[in-house]
């Protein structure tokens, strides 16, 4: 089922032509190539309609490889646009720093682009630094957001790039292109009359370029924040995408604010929808694409949850793809166009993919779609087996695993699954890089002075620190690490642009009063354990530890012992939860340190040791490799009076409920149904597992009698 979310009294939906289960070409979106503004169809397309994703190009894994799409590698594709030809053109930043191109046949090549640079010339003699959001015009002409270079560029038909704006330094300068500057610009729109609109995303501004070449500031003020208002007046947080409508509104994906917003062509500013600041339930939470059609449809990609919502000028709001099923969601849909065909292309900058959307096929009709392949074996960063904090080279204590329970600070203990590897240091201690990296995401840090405080560097997130500041909170590199200040002149952010690079070693920032570093690894869009980086000298030899196993039936019935020690269960019990109280050590931890499993399951054995029907392989139904995007997961995986309120307070308790699926990205209530077994006697096992393959032997099986 797809939701509906109302904002206030907001709306937002998207708008395709529609006949039955087929979209209609009925026009690409309104792109400032279009000349003439046309009727909006006359079916437009209802509210909710049911997508299905399909994979176009992309293998799955970062690299630099032309050729057929399925084959094809990207490296950060982030922002897409196409043509009327049926082409698509992709801003792959990265390591590639190239714009690429898909034909209509598949095929996927090299338009322009080699080494990061700042260089105009023809194909590959010219040289981007991250570019980012892409435009057309009517003639043909690409235009770039070159983020890094923090300039717009511009590659005509024939291949040849030339510089319309910036300096290739940051900065906030209007006046003539060739000395205005910009400050990190993710995106760009085209205007009927050739004005070219520019997200001036770390300035917070929306400025223009006009046909004279003349750069000028139509929104956007001294600081960010949230206003509306006439453009001097207004005011944004991080704007990431543009989409001119037919009308001559630009609409803004107010990314940090969580809003859309538009500015009309008389410069007034206002607030389309937005999402309350701490509202963990609202679809629209971090906007990155977005994409507008004829009729004055909004598709917006949000990368809180790899959702493609569907905004309607009613004001409601629809989720089209993407809500807690890891298989059908995107890693990072940065990037989003409608194809000369009508269909919503969205590129996953995360997972290096390109997708369209579609209608499902009604229920009975077939349907052309193909699953997803999985992507190929991802390179691991080249960490050399360092750690985040002094001695690098030299073992530290693990304090936190993979799919742990953790509370929150409103006493909630079980409020999210664990994402990462903790690493204890002391308060004050420098934060290094285990690895070469550059950031790839445009919101790169968060949480300012709060315990969760942290950084994303491509692929490896390091938190628990403050950011890019000393113990005395002194920036360390003001270049890089942006600090900015409230009206009062009292820090209150830390910004870091995407496509800055850090060198493995170089200090990243300090551990704040949570006492360790969390380490996250994310490859390909996927939550992956950062044990597999390999810090220098941690081992594992330690099994599992059980503490206790309960059983009870999903109505809450409790089960009695008989005189032989079984558990005695009725047959016809409307199934059994088991719930496992167990946890984990390392090697040379302290020992009072407990972590959390990295997979339990149970199997019913018979009373001579061979597994019961249905039970020949164990039922491993917790298994924390990839986690689900639903924080509510925490209590599917978890029993109540498991976890602790606040990290380090006192010991925590795991309490695993055996019954319950959580794994592949997955989370579903279940149960042990007794009743597809003969009554009798058997033996009950839990599996307990580490990361390392130590499985428990100890205190794992429970005798039960079937009545």
């Amino acid at each position: 089922m797809k939701l509906r979310f109302v904002l206030g009294a907001i709306v937002l939906a998207g708008c395709l032509g529609w006949a039955g289960s087929t979209l209609i070409p009925t026009s690409p979106a309104l792109r400032p190539d279009a000349t003439q503004p046309a009727p909006p169809p006359a079916n437009p397309t209802p509210l909710a309609w049911q997508a299905e994703r399909i994979w176009i190009a992309g293998e799955g894994a970062p690299g630099l490889q032309d050729g057929v799409a399925a084959q094809a590698r990207f490296a950060d594709p982030y922002g897409v646009v196409a043509d009327a030809m049926g082409k698509l053109y992709v801003a792959d930043a990265g390591e590639n720093n190239r714009i690429r191109v898909m034909t209509a046949d598949g095929t996927v090549s090299t338009l322009a682009g080699s080494k990061e640079g700042f260089e105009d010339g023809t194909g590959s003699a010219a040289a981007f630094n991250t570019p980012s959001g892409l435009a057309l015009d009517a003639t043909g002409n690409l235009y770039v957001a070159d983020t890094g270079n923090h300039a717009i560029r511009k590659i005509t038909p024939q291949g040849v790039v030339s510089t319309v704006a910036g300096t290739g330094q940051p900065g906030l300068r209007d006046g003539p292109a060739t000395a205005a500057q910009f400050n990190g610009p993710l995106a760009v729109a085209v205007g009927r009359d050739g004005s070219l609109y520019v997200a001036d995303t770390y300035n917070d501004r929306i400025r223009v370029i006009q046909p004279d070449g003349n750069v000028t500031t139509l929104a956007g003020g001294p600081h960010p924040g949230h206003q509306d208002g006439p453009g001097g007046n207004a005011l944004f947080d991080m704007p990431c995408a543009l989409a001119l409508d037919h009308a001559g509104n630009l609409w803004i994906a107010d990314t940090r604010n969580r809003a859309i917003r538009k500015l009309a062509p008389n410069g007034e500013v206002s607030t389309f929808a937005q999402a309350p600041e701490q509202d963990r339930e609202s679809p629209l939470r971090r906007p990155l694409g977005l994409a507008i059609s004829r009729d004055g449809s909004l598709y917006v990609g949000d990368a809180s949850g790899g959702r493609i919502l569907q905004l309607a000028p009613t004001g409601e709001q629809a989720i089209l793809i993407g809500e807690t099923d890891l298989a059908d969601s995107f890693a990072r849909p940065s990037g989003l166009t409608l194809d000369n065909q009508g269909m919503l292309v969205v590129a996953d900058a995360q997972a290096t993919r390109l997708y369209r959307l579609r209608p499902k096929a009604a229920p009975g009709q077939p349907t052309t779609a193909s699953p997803v392949p999985p992507a190929p074996v991802i390179a691991l960063p080249n960490t050399a087996g360092r750690w985040p904090v002094k001695p690098q080279y030299d073992w530290h204590e693990v304090v936190g695993t993979v799919g742990e329970v953790r509370g929150n600070f409103r006493g909630e203990r079980r409020d999210h699954l664990h994402s990462g590897l903790d690493i204890q240091a002391d308060v004050g201690a420098e934060v290094l890089a285990i690895a070469d990296a550059k950031v790839s995401d445009p919101l790169a840090t968060w949480g300012f002075g709060n315990l969760s405080e942290g950084l994303g560097l491509d692929t490896l997130s390091y938190i628990h620190m403050r950011v890019g500041r000393t113990a005395q909170n002194k920036v360390l590199d003001p270049t890089r690490f942006l600090l900015l200040s409230d009206t009062t002149g009292k820090p209150n952010r830390m910004r870091v642009r995407r496509g800055t690079r850090f060198k493995a070693g170089e200090v990243l920032g300090t551990v704040n009063g949570m006492a360790h570093v969390h380490m996250g690894l994310t490859l390909g869009g996927i939550q992956r354990n950062a044990i597999e980086l390999g810090f220098r000298g941690f081992t594992d030899q330690i099994a599992p530890t059980i503490d206790r196993i309960q059983l009870a039936g999903t109505d809450g019935q409790t089960f009695t012992r008989g005189a032989d020690g079984r558990i005695q269960i009725p047959h016809g019990v409307n199934g059994v939860q088991i719930v496992v109280d167990a946890w984990d050590k390392v090697d040379r931890n302290l020992p009072r340190r407990r972590l959390g499993l990295h997979s339990l399951g149970f199997q019913i054995l018979r009373r001579d040791g061979t597994p019961a029907p249905g039970f020949e392989h164990p039922r491993m139904n917790i298994d924390f490799g990839s986690l689900p995007l639903d924080d509510q997961a925490v209590k599917t995986a978890y029993a109540d009076n498991s976890g602790i309120t606040v990290h380090g307070s006192t010991a925590t308790r795991f309490l695993y409920v055996a019954t319950h699926l959580v794994r592949d990205g997955r989370a579903e209530i279940g149960s042990w149904q007794p009743a597809t077994l003969p009554a009798g006697d058997y033996t009950l096992r839990i599996i307990a597992m580490d990361y390392a393959g130590n499985m428990t032997t100890q205190g794992n099986e429970i005798p039960v009698t079937l009545l």
